[in-house]
């Protein structure tokens, strides 16, 4: 009988031992994964500034995270086994308001810190106002198309009328006939923009909200009916990037798209003319 009960409170280390080993080793898989790439994917160069901005703020997000999670695993595996089932009286606890205190705070720092550090970038594109001599185009969405309108040889936008909104006849936005400063708007499904210029878009709806997102821009924005919001960006690279909606905008958000091209300045003024005499 004393043999049995003595047996009874020696406890077992096997499932704390077993428990600890599995978060160590998921610790070292997840790293491997990462360091090694076994299957590499990465995201498309960057096309501006900014988007090198964002890519630098993700990655440090990335590494603080991951040293974050790989030390609170270890110490989840360590209190695991330190504190395993050896048979002895369990002691209850109410823990330590100083730990907490020091946890809670240095959690605080360091994401408010890394929040911060990735101010520019956010301000750069949101807050920042673009330069007098910027290109203005609008974006106009609506289920499930985008429209490009650019103001033309005036430099002025024409007013929007919404009662002669009609997509069949050849106005989707509305151009107001009757106002001479959009006679010679140019209205396009893609956009069209000349590298190393700062572009300012104008994004609005006519219906739901939709979103306007280049990867390459790193630049995502909602469209809210209602609003004019304002963002900019100055493309480096010439090329074809494609724009999509990132919002569940109806049945047909599946193929709401377009694309972005970014050409030399002399394709830009061509465009514009090639444009301008068929609208």
């Amino acid at each position: 009988m004393r043999l049995s009960n003595r047996n009874s409170m020696s406890g077992s280390a096997a499932p704390a031992a077993m428990l600890a080993l599995l978060i160590v080793i998921m610790v070292v898989v997840t790293v491997y994964v990462f360091v090694a790439n076994p299957f590499p994917s990465r995201p498309p160069a960057p096309i501006t500034t900014v988007g090198q901005l964002v890519d630098h703020q993700y990655f440090l997000t990335l590494c603080v995270t991951g040293v974050v999670f790989i030390l609170s695993q270890l110490g989840l595996a360590y209190a695991i086994w330190r504190f395993r089932d050896r048979g002895q009286t369990a002691h209850f606890t109410r823990g330590s308001n100083t730990l907490e205190m020091i946890w809670t705070t240095a959690t605080i720092v360091l994401f408010l810190g890394l929040g911060l550090m990735g101010r520019k970038a956010w301000a750069e594109v949101r807050f920042t106002p673009a330069e007098p001599n910027a290109l203005q185009v609008e974006v106009t969405t609506n289920q499930f198309v985008f429209n490009f309108r650019y103001p033309g040889p005036d430099g002025k936008f024409g007013k929007l009328d919404p009662a002669q909104v009609s997509a069949s006849t050849g106005n989707p936005l509305g151009l107001d006939s009757k106002d001479p400063d959009g006679k010679d708007d140019i209205v396009v499904p893609t956009l069209t923009v000349p590298v190393d210029r700062q572009v300012e878009l104008l994004i609005r709806s006519q219906d739901v909200i939709h979103n306007f997102y280049v990867r390459e821009l790193r630049l995502q924005q909602d469209a809210v009916p209602g609003m004019v919001i304002p963002i900019h960006f100055t493309a480096n690279q010439t090329g074809r990037y494609e724009i999509v909606c990132t919002q569940l905008c109806g049945l047909g958000h599946y193929r709401m798209r377009s694309f972005l091209d970014v050409v030399s300045d002399v394709d830009y003024q061509n465009f514009l003319k090639q444009q301008a005499a068929t609208q």
